[in-house]
């Protein structure tokens, strides 16, 4: 099998395009495969091996990294389902204590994701429905009872679905004990099915569509009324918020809807309590400014009706600008909380543009790999003042770009990735900066790690750049920020200053506080307490 074995050092391997590499070990290779996975087809691996593979690791790795890591993918890079996965595949392999316990009650963070973690229990353990789970594992019963303790009856309503477990369902399984008699009341209203509708922008939307209308029209003001009062309200959330931008558009809202939707949008203290990804204000904002919403005719809108829009470019549109105006000011605003680098640090930031970048983090979504990279790398442009910027693919090209424009400048690398093929030639980044005798700090490639080795005699052309542009430059230092979580890297990570970073959090920044605190990034998971 493909990771039977795995050395206590690294060991040279090929890459997925038969270049030589370098195969980090198990406690490396987990990370970046958790830290970068959403449980999405990816595009040399899929969903089922993926999933396979960090099965493997966990059973090669100790019990407790494996809960720190789970909690660091839960609370650092802001993922919901690898966490649960990572608890259930550990209840299966580690006995004896309470961390399964304690891990459990940790990750899960919503209410929903008590069933979630519950469905996913009878996948890995091969269990049919509910009425199968009789033999629930003394720790994760345990953590889904602490759990069950930390939501309010709002939380509980907002989730209580007709899924195939549903809360009603795991009560009767867990049997949390109460903390209190009002805590009681709540877990009967539960089992009585009781519960009552929670003001969300599904629920009150749904009202709308079981009203009945004789037009459209009529119904289109009613629709517009009620994305008003759910904006007025402030109880949308920062992500529903982003989601639904381009459904409130489309009722034509007030001027003062506009303006109250882009003062939440530009709420430091919102952003900061967010648990956003970068690439969700990208999505956001591609979402307002691609030409397929400059549309003369009705859309079929989210509950199913047509609405009629006004003929309009939206590039023009008022309402549209000062929205899109309103998520360029968030971003940097965000970056304003970015740790880890120091802003008068001299940076060179090349974004992999090769064809394997181009794949969706999921399969609804239109952000790709490819634009992960670009986005956190302009983040860290607009962060700092002394940057190179470029992109790469079969050569490598620098790109001068404004500082202050994030969004605008990952889109406008978007429209250019064609120049430099799509290779994945990242000695060239290296070659260059030693040709042009450009002396940075910190050279720092966004990329999925698959590097392209042109050389026909089986050594390693990245390694070989990088020692060269050692030579003449000791001081930098080298930052792979791995986006796919493959385990194949072009170059020994944690020798000669070269380091690996992975995830698509703007987290991963506080990686590199870490590793100027001589720090290695599995030496920060490594202090989270259980």
């Amino acid at each position: 099998m493909r990771f039977n074995q795995y050395a206590r050092h690294e060991s040279r391997v090929l890459n997925h395009e038969e270049a030589v590499a370098f195969q980090t070990n198990a406690k490396m290779e987990l990370y970046a495969a958790v830290v970068t996975n959403l449980l999405n087809d990816h595009f040399y691996e899929k969903d089922g091996d993926r999933l396979e593979r960090i099965k493997e690791l966990i059973a090669q790795n100790d019990p407790k990294f494996v809960a720190q890591l789970a909690v660091y993918a839960c609370e650092k890079m802001y993922l919901r389902t690898t966490p649960i996965v990572l608890a259930v595949e550990l209840a299966k392999i580690h006995h004896g204590d309470d961390l399964v316990g304690k891990l459990v009650k940790r990750v899960v963070q919503s209410a929903d994701e008590i069933t979630e973690l519950l469905a996913y229990y009878t996948l890995a353990n091969k269990r049919r429905g509910f009425k199968k789970l009789n033999r629930l594992s003394k720790q994760i019963q345990k953590g889904l009872a602490g759990a069950f303790n930390r939501f309010d009856g709002y939380q509980f309503a907002k989730y209580n679905r007709k899924t195939a477990i549903k809360l009603k369902d795991a009560l009767f399984l867990v049997h949390p004990k109460a903390k209190s008699e009002e805590q009681q009341m709540l877990f009967d209203k539960i089992i009585r099915d009781e519960l009552e509708p929670p003001y969300t922008w599904e629920t009150e939307l749904s009202k709308v569509g079981q009203m009945g209308f004789k037009t459209d029209a009529q119904e289109q003001v009613v629709v517009s009324a009620t994305w008003e009062a759910l904006v007025l309200s402030k109880k949308l959330g920062y992500l529903v918020l982003l989601r639904n931008l381009r459904n409130i558009l489309q009722t034509q809202p007030k001027e003062s809807v506009v303006k109250e939707v882009c003062q939440q949008l530009t709420d430091p203290v919102a952003i900061r309590k967010s648990k956003v990804f970068p690439f969700q204000f990208l999505a956001a904002y591609r979402e307002l400014e691609t030409p397929d919403l400059q549309v003369t005719e009705p859309r079929r809108s989210l509950l199913g009706w047509d609405i009629p829009l006004k003929k309009t470019h939206l590039q023009t549109n008022e309402p549209v600008s000062k929205i899109l105006e309103a998520l360029e000011t968030a971003v940097l605003l965000a970056i304003e909380n970015m740790a880890g680098v120091v802003k008068d640090t001299r940076l060179c930031i090349a974004c992999d543009v090769s064809g394997s970048m181009f794949l969706p983090i999921s399969k609804k979504s239109k952000v790709q790999l490819f634009d992960v990279g670009l986005m956190l790398g302009m983040m860290l442009k607009a962060h700092n003042k002394q940057v190179i910027t470029g992109i790469f693919g079969d050569t490598w090209k620098r790109i001068s770009l404004p500082q202050s424009e994030v969004l605008k400048n990952v889109g406008f690398l978007r429209q250019r990735q064609g120049e430099v093929g799509y290779s994945t030639n990242g000695h060239k980044v290296l070659e260059n900066l030693h040709l042009q005798k450009t002396v940075v700090d910190k050279v720092m490639i966004f990329t999925d790690c698959q590097m392209w080795d042109a050389d026909t005699n089986g050594e390693a052309v990245f390694a070989k750049a990088w020692k060269r542009y050692k030579d003449m430059s000791p001081n930098a230092k080298l930052y792979l920020f791995d986006l796919a979580g493959y385990g194949r890297n072009p170059i020994e990570i944690n020798k000669n200053d070269v380091y690996l970073i992975a995830g698509w959090s703007d987290k991963v920044f506080e990686v590199l506080e870490g590793i100027e605190n001589q720090y290695a990034a599995l030496s920060m998971i490594e202090e989270i307490e259980i």
